[in-house]
């Protein structure tokens, strides 16, 4: 059986052509290239494979035909291609200031927190009002990089995901139905020489013994999700493009906004969600997809939005100030 596997580079994309199975399970193979050009070189590649074994041919028919569209995620940023829009105003955080209870869970491929449908989000050029789902993150090895997104080639150490759907809908099944069904706020993380002190009590509950197993959960209580967030004032600026969910069924549904500045975290503190453990009782890491292509799609920047109106208060401001000298 002959399985196509795209290898996607800063510069090239290639596809890869393999066959065979291995242990009586078909083998999805995802690769990602990396090509540096050196001023004294060629080229050199450092190739990232990450396998995923399939217990049927049914399974791997369908990741295939729903993970390889071309309105897929995560993709590459390239800064100098993006283009302002002025549409993309700050969001509204609606909820994201309260005190709530939710089940932390270790589901065998990364963890997630679930939250109350009462926080939501408005703005940010969105149509209508999204509903909060649950909160989940991707990470590298031992806090090497690890996030799914990347910023003109450069991987983050970890990247966080807000889920939320339309209010509408009563289900996630229900949206992923709908091209604009589900905006996703994406975070980036750095590391940083310091601790972030804010993320202790999630950091301590992933290195609970009990919890680093896959299907096992706790409660963690009395956060916000303004805790793990820069303050509002801060998130201003972000990118938007249209994309899909990065891991199977890969649904093309999904509003993307991926905010600039990356929130800091220790070293130690990144390296604590390798310690988890996936399905197969291996260690918890590179739990991220590798970029995709963009398959001509734009990507828009809100700086075009702080622009606009920095230009409009610049012509307000010389306008009083020609009437009050005149």
């Amino acid at each position: 059986m002959s399985n196509a596997c795209v290898v996607n580079a800063h510069v090239h994309t290639f596809v890869l052509r393999f066959d065979g199975r291995e242990h009586g399970h078909n083998l999805l193979l995802v690769a990602q290239v990396t090509l540096v050009r050196h001023k004294n070189a060629a080229v050199s590649g450092t190739l990232t494979l990450s396998c995923q074994f399939l217990n049927s041919e049914r399974k791997t028919r369908a990741v295939s035909r729903h993970c390889s569209g071309r309105h897929q995620s995560p993709v590459n940023i390239v800064t100098r291609k993006v283009l302002p829009d002025g549409q993309l105003t700050p969001f509204h955080f609606i909820g994201y200031q309260e005190a709530f209870h939710g089940r932390l869970i270790n589901n065998g491929h990364t963890v997630h927190l679930d939250l109350p449908s009462r926080i939501k989000i408005k703005g940010g050029n969105l149509a209508v009002p999204y509903k909060a789902l649950q909160v989940h993150l991707h990470w590298g090895n031992d806090g090497g990089p690890g996030s799914e997104h990347t910023i003109d080639g450069e991987q983050f150490s970890m990247e966080m995901h807000i889920v939320h759907i339309k209010e509408e809908y009563s289900s996630v099944s229900q949206a992923l139905r709908d091209p604009t069904g589900v905006a996703v706020l994406g975070f980036f993380f750095q590391e940083s020489e310091f601790a972030n002190k804010i993320f202790d009590p999630l950091i301590s509950y992933c290195l609970v013994n009990i919890f680093l197993k896959p299907g096992n959960s706790t409660t963690l209580g009395g956060v916000s999700l303004d805790m793990f967030i820069h303050p509002q004032i801060d998130m201003t600026k972000y990118y938007r493009y249209y994309g899909s969910l990065t891991t199977p069924n890969c649904a093309e549904a999904v509003i993307w906004s991926l905010f600039e500045n990356p929130i800091p975290l220790s070293r130690k503190q990144l390296a604590a969600f390798s310690k988890l453990q996936f399905s197969n009782g291996r260690q918890m890491v590179k739990t991220f997809r590798p970029v995709q292509p963009l398959n001509g799609r734009q990507v828009y920047y809100s700086g075009g939005h702080v622009a606009v109106v920095s230009t409009v208060l610049l012509i307000m401001s010389v306008m009083m100030s020609t009437t009050l000298s005149g």
